[in-house]
C-alpha cells in the first residue's frame, strides 16, 4: 500500500484552493473571452484554460469551481463525448459553449447534464444570465462566497500525541454548548486507516465514511444524516471505514463534497485528518476556517510540527488560521523546553495547552463520556473548556 507523505518533493503536491471561481475551458480567447480573464461575472472570478475541444478535463480540477464553461464542437463526437463523461463525473454545474448551436443540439447537451448552453463567441450578458441562477442558489443557502458552515480541521505532529482523544472530548463539549443555542455539530473522521474517534466515544456505528464514498450521485443530506451515529451529547459522528483504505483511493472531489455537505447540514464540522499527507487531505485542509495542530512539548514532536507548518506554507496556505495545541502538558516541562524555544522551533506561540491527566482522560475514553462525568473539576477539563471557548469566539458564536 503506497501513501504520500511529507518526505516527498514539494512539486508532487496539488492542492485544490478554497476560492470559488468559474472556469472557462475554451480553444481560444475569441470575442469577449479575452476581456473576461481576471474579471468577475455574477460575482464570480473567472479562470481561463486554453485547450483542444477533445482534451480531457480532470473532474478534480472542478472540485471547488462554482461552475465551468466547456466548449463543445457539435461536429466532433469526441468533443461531445468528453462533455458527457465530464457531466457524469462531477456535480459542478457545467455550461456548454458552442458556435451557433441548433435547438436539437442544445436539448441533447441539456439531457447530457448541461446546466445551460451559451453561444460562442462568448458574450458577457449571456454568461451573466447563465451564471446568475448559480449565484442565487448559493445566496439562498446564505453562502454567496461558496463557504458552507464552519470547518475545524485537526492535524497532528505525529501519531500517538493523543489528538483523537482530545478531539473527541472537545467535540462533545462543543456539541453540548451548541445544542443549547439550537445548533448542531458533526465530527468527521477522515483518518481512513487508523481513525477510531467513534470507538473512543463509546459508539458502534453500522455505517461509515465508506458508505458515503460508495453513494456516488446518491449522496445527499438525508443519506449523510443516516450515516451518522449520535452521541448522548448530541454530537453527530461519521466514523472512519471499518477496514483500512489506501489513502490514494480517495479523491479531493469526493472528500470536499462530503465535508461541504456535513458543514451545510450541521453548521460546524470537526474534521480529523490522517497523519500522512495526500493531495486530498491538503485540499480539505485548504478549506478550513480553523486548524488545530496537536503536538507535544518534546524536541521530536516540535520538529515534526515545524515540518507540517512548512508544508502548509509551501502550498500557499499560510493565511490559514493554524493554532498550536500542546497536549499532555506539564508545567515542569518548561524547565527544559522554554516558551522561547517553542517560538523559535515553530515560528509562532502556543495557543493552547491541555493538561496531562492520563487517568481522567483514559477513563473518559473507556466509557465514552465527557471528562466532567469522570471528574467534575479537572485541569484537563478546564483546558478543553478554554479551547472550546476559543473556537466559539473565532466563529463569533453566541451561546
Amino acid at each position: 500500500m503506497s501513501v504520500i507523505n511529507t518526505h516527498e518533493a514539494g512539486k508532487s503536491w496539488r492542492t485544490h484552493r478554497r476560492e470559488v471561481a468559474v472556469h472557462l475551458y475554451l480553444t481560444g480567447a475569441h470575442g469577449d473571452a479575452a476581456e473576461l480573464v481576471g474579471a468577475r461575472i455574477a460575482g464570480f472570478p473567472l479562470a481561463l484554460s486554453l485547450l483542444a475541444e477533445t482534451d480531457w478535463i480532470d473532474p478534480e480540477d472542478l472540485a471547488l469551481a462554482a461552475a465551468a464553461v466547456i466548449q463543445v464542437d457539435r461536429d466532433s463526437p469526441a468533443s461531445v463525448k468528453r462533455f458527457q463523461k465530464l457531466a457524469s463525473a462531477t456535480k459542478t454545474p457545467l455550461i456548454a459553449a458552442a458556435y451557433e448551436p441548433p435547438l436539437a443540439f442544445v436539448r441533447s447537451l441539456v439531457r447530457a447534464g448541461a446546466h445551460d448552453v451559451v453561444p460562442l463567441p462568448l458574450d458577457v450578458d449571456d454568461l451573466e444570465a447563465s451564471l446568475a441562477p448559480i449565484r442565487d442558489e448559493l445566496a439562498s443557502l446564505g453562502h454567496s462566497d461558496g463557504a458552507i458552515g464552519k470547518q475545524v480541521s485537526v492535524i497532528k505532529s505525529a501519531g500517538g500525541v493523543g489528538a483523537t482523544a482530545l478531539l473527541s472530548q472537545l467535540a462533545i463539549q462543543f456539541a453540548e454548548k451548541e445544542a443549547s443555542a439550537g445548533r448542531e455539530v458533526c465530527l468527521l473522521d477522515l483518518d481512513v486507516q487508523f481513525g477510531d474517534a467513534a470507538f473512543q466515544l463509546g459508539l458502534r456505528p453500522k455505517l461509515s465514511l465508506s458508505d458515503l464514498l460508495d453513494a456516488g450521485s446518491r449522496l445527499d443530506g438525508d443519506l449523510l444524516r443516516a450515516t451518522t451515529v449520535v452521541h448522548p451529547s448530541g454530537l453527530h459522528v461519521i466514523s472512519s471505514p471499518a477496514e483500512m483504505m489506501p489513502l490514494e483511493a480517495l479523491s479531493s472531489e469526493q472528500l470536499i463534497e462530503i465535508v461541504d455537505l456535513a458543514a451545510r447540514e450541521f453548521g460546524t464540522v470537526f474534521v480529523e485528518l490522517p497523519t500522512n499527507w495526500t493531495n486530498w487531505s491538503l485540499s480539505v485542509l485548504a478549506r478550513s476556517d480553523l486548524v488545530l495542530l496537536v503536538t507535544e512539548l518534546s524536541v521530536t514532536s516540535l520538529h515534526r510540527s515545524r515540518r507540517q507548518l512548512d508544508l502548509i506554507a509551501s502550498q500557499d496556505l499560510a493565511s490559514l488560521d493554524v493554532r498550536i495545541v500542546v497536549n499532555r502538558f506539564e508545567k515542569g516541562l518548561f524547565r527544559t523546553i522554554k516558551p522561547a524555544d517553542v517560538r523559535q522551533a515553530l515560528g509562532r506561540d502556543v495557543a493552547y495547552t491541555i493538561a496531562n491527566d492520563h487517568a481522567v482522560m483514559c477513563a473518559a475514553v473507556e466509557q465514552g463520556v465527557p471528562i466532567s462525568s469522570i471528574k467534575r473539576r479537572s485541569l484537563v477539563g478546564k483546558d478543553i473548556e478554554a479551547l472550546d471557548a476559543g473556537i466559539a469566539a473565532a466563529f463569533r458564536l453566541e451561546r
